[in-house]
Order: structure tokens, then C-alpha cells, then sequence
């Protein structure tokens, strides 16, 4: 461990350890040779799988590389520092449950394009044209036209999940309907007593 400030080596000690912190474990130390304070964190280094180009090529996954990438395509966009991060931490824990030496680098590249999909569609439009390589307007069209739709099918689904009911209340339902339809047939041998079957008085008619 090298002091920040007067590089003096292995020459510090331990003030304060915090756990549990995103960054891993921080510690607070002291140097004693010149008195000054700083922090350190230990996270663990999880073996990541090497990415294969498309040219055959194998280079090693950089996290900062995609989260740059990423900025790229959420330049002006109302995007949290902190989507952008939590999509890059996704994408490397899931290349490091895959437990392989090497991986495509196409499944890196469809992981952002689908997180760029439900974090901004702005940027999920900057990034799928040039990951795609759409270079004609007619294809920038039919993926617009696709995005669209499947907005157009959430929003149809979520509606219909207001709109609909239970079977409980399908069953209430008709069980006032025949209620009401009971209460409007008169009994057998009686009159409807909301039914007036007399006639207006007018008058004592001659004999």
C-alpha cells in the first residue's frame, strides 16, 4: 500500500473499515510517516470470459469501454448516471455466471441494445443503428415501426388489465342481472304491485 501523498510503502494503518458500501469494503487510513488520511476499497475480481469480435479477434471485457459506449448513446438524454452504471453491472455479472473463457461479444452488444430499450428509446434508436448497421432510411423505418408496436402492445396490455375482471365479479355480475330480471316477471295468480291497473275517476256514467 502506497501513501497518495509522500509515496511512503506499507507504511499506513487501518482507522476505520466500513461494509456493505457499493464499492466493496472501504477503509480509512492513516500514513505514518506523514500523518495524512486517505481511503481504500477492496472489491473482488470476478473472472470475466474473454469477448470474441467478429473478426475472429479476442479482447478482454473493459467495463469502462461499455459504459463510454453506452454515455454515447444517452448524450442529452434525461438518463441517471446511475441507469447507466446499473446496465453495465448487469451485463458483467451476467458474462461472469456464464462460467466460459469466451463469449460472442454479440451478447454484450444485444444486452445494451435491450437495456437501452426499457431505459431510453432515444438512445436505444442511436445505438441499434449503428450495432445494426442500418444504413438506409427503410431500415431505420421498420425498426421504428417494430418499436412502436411493441410500445403500442404494453400499453394495449396494461389497459386491458384495467378493463378486465375477475371471476368473482363476472359471477356477481349475473347473478344482480337475474335478480333484476326476476323482479320484473309479476307472480303467478298476482299483480305486479308496481303496476296500477285502475283507471282515472270520471264521473258517474248514465245507466
Amino acid at each position: 500500500m502506497k501513501c497518495p501523498y509522500c509515496d511512503a510503502e506499507n507504511n499506513s494503518f487501518v482507522v476505520d473499515t466500513s461494509r456493505g458500501t457499493a464499492e466493496g469494503i472501504r477503509r480509512r487510513r492513516e500514513c505514518k510517516a506523514c500523518g495524512r488520511r486517505f481511503s481504500t476499497f477492496e472489491r473482488v475480481i470476478r473472472s470475466t470470459p474473454l469477448l470474441i469480435k467478429a473478426n475472429g479477434d479476442r479482447e478482454a471485457f473493459d467495463r469502462e469501454k461499455l459504459i463510454r459506449g453506452i454515455q454515447i448513446s444517452c448524450a442529452k438524454r434525461p438518463i441517471q448516471a446511475a441507469g447507466i452504471s446499473n446496465l453495465a453491472d448487469r451485463i458483467e455479472a451476467h458474462l461472469q455466471n456464464m462460467g466460459r473463457d469466451e463469449v460472442p461479444s454479440r451478447v454484450v452488444g444485444d444486452m445494451v441494445i435491450e437495456g437501452l430499450k426499457d431505459l431510453d428509446p432515444i438512445a436505444y434508436i442511436r445505438y441499434a443503428i449503428v450495432y445494426l448497421g442500418l444504413d438506409n432510411l427503410a431500415s431505420v423505418r421498420d425498426m421504428l415501426d417494430t418499436l412502436l408496436g411493441d410500445q403500442s402492445v404494453k400499453a394495449g396490455n396494461g389497459s386491458a388489465a384495467l378493463m378486465s375482471t375477475g371471476p368473482a365479479d363476472d359471477a356477481a355480475a349475473v347473478s344482480t342481472a337475474k335478480d333484476a330480471e326476476r323482479a320484473a316477471v309479476p307472480s303467478p295468480g298476482g299483480s305486479d304491485p308496481e303496476v296500477s291497473t285502475s283507471k282515472p275517476d270520471r264521473g258517474t256514467e248514465p245507466a
